[in-house]
């Protein structure tokens, strides 16, 4: 039993437990928040960490990266995060990838990124699902919050890039595999629906089909790599062709779109915006981006694409999108409590509340600025070492 007294708590609003700025104790046990709040009765043997004139927040996540996947290895060994022998993959699962080693992952840590959402990268139609993982741990099964969260698709210059050769020189053809790909799992659930519990009628198994089974039950996201504007309306016109459910990752241009957006009502995770333009759908990339979307009434999580921006830089772009005016509780929710519900592990991390996992950065400072130290991180309970 571990009990960290006398630290100011800090937790997005719309939590259960509305404690911005708050002084308080926290007790942890078996990785879990188990009690909050002032002259907490203790056992003897409790551990004590003294947090007086420190910050606590929730441990800081990412909705979209490819850690684990990418590896820091120059050349091609190192890299795992796309197939680029198939421009439609459904079938692949980020944790068959994953390296835990990765040194990656445990600067995050450090750095108070404790959970992220992870899986494939952009170069395909569609690439395959992501996972929400902790980032620390030997093995990726006992790292995982959440598998699968999503079914990643691209859309815009990636695919084509990666494909021009192979099949692909165009959006309208990459939109069209796409639409082919569901069309096909479509009529291989109809078929098995058809079939019931007699075996013989079944169709020949499919495992790309089947894995998109449960995009078309919405048990599971469409996560739609999209920067440019065109290219985000192309992928809500499809989810809504199939009615399944979607998110809309990096959203570039959508502070052009703000209104058609917050309509639509979908989470968006923006980033990454640290960098220069690299390609040409990226021109209108600009830190006014996210803090535009959330007073719109966006959902907002903030991203750093990893390795594209290194991922213990999570904070530091909140504290850039906050400099460009989004407001401090909404920048705070965009690397905690949003990019959570974005991957629909809310229930388990994002907050500080009774009963989630007791994943936890301490500051001696807003965790916005560089000057600002983080003093220890808690992931499930245990401190992350270095």
């Amino acid at each position: 039993m571990l009990c960290i007294k006398n630290g100011t708590l800090h937790t997005p609003s719309g939590s259960q437990n509305d404690i911005i700025n708050a002084k308080a104790d926290l007790l942890i046990e078996n990785g879990k928040i188990t009690a909050i709040g002032t002259a907490l009765s203790l056992p003897d043997d409790c551990e004590i960490f003294d947090a007086q004139g420190l910050h606590i927040y929730p441990g800081f996540i990412d909705a979209h990266s490819h850690m684990g996947l990418d590896g820091t290895a120059i050349g091609y060994e190192g890299k795992d995060y796309n197939e680029l022998n198939d421009p439609i993959t459904p079938h692949l699962r980020a944790q068959d990838g994953i390296n835990p080693f990765d040194p990656s992952l445990k600067t995050a840590a450090l750095a108070g990124v404790t959970c992220i959402g992870t899986g494939p990268g952009s170069s395909n139609p569609i690439g395959g699902t992501f996972i929400a993982m902790k980032t620390v741990g030997k093995r990726v099964d006992k790292m995982i919050v959440k598998a699968p969260v999503a079914m990643k698709c691209a859309f815009g210059e990636n695919p084509k890039r990666c494909y021009k050769d192979h099949g692909i020189s165009s959006r309208m053809t990459n939109a069209a595999l796409i639409r082919e790909a569901l069309s096909k799992a479509l009529l291989y659930q109809k078929k098995k629906e058809a079939a019931g519990d007699d075996v013989s009628k079944l169709p020949a198994y499919d495992m790309k089909s089947e894995a998109l089974l449960p995009v078309l039950k919405k048990e599971i996201p469409l996560k739609a790599h999209a920067h440019q504007a065109n290219d985000l309306f192309t992928a809500l016109r499809i989810a809504k062709e199939f009615d399944v459910r979607i998110t809309l990752e990096h959203v570039t241009e959508g502070h052009l779109i703000v209104d058609e957006l917050a309509a639509e009502n979908v989470p968006l995770a923006v980033g990454p915006t640290l960098g220069q333009a690299s390609k040409f759908e990226l021109q209108n990339k600009s830190w006014t981006t996210p803090g535009i979307l959330a007073g719109a009434g966006c959902q907002v999580s903030i991203i750093t694409d990893a390795p594209v921006i290194p991922q213990h830089y999570l904070a530091l772009c909140a504290g850039l999108a906050k400099k460009a005016g989004m407001s401090s509780d909404d920048a705070l929710k965009a690397i905690t409590l949003n990019p959570a519900k974005h991957l629909g592990i809310a229930d388990r991390v994002g907050s500080l509340e009774i009963g989630k996992d007791a994943d936890l950065v301490i500051t001696d400072g807003c965790p916005f600025t560089v000057e600002t130290q983080v003093r220890a991180v808690y992931i499930d309970g245990q401190k992350v070492e270095s």
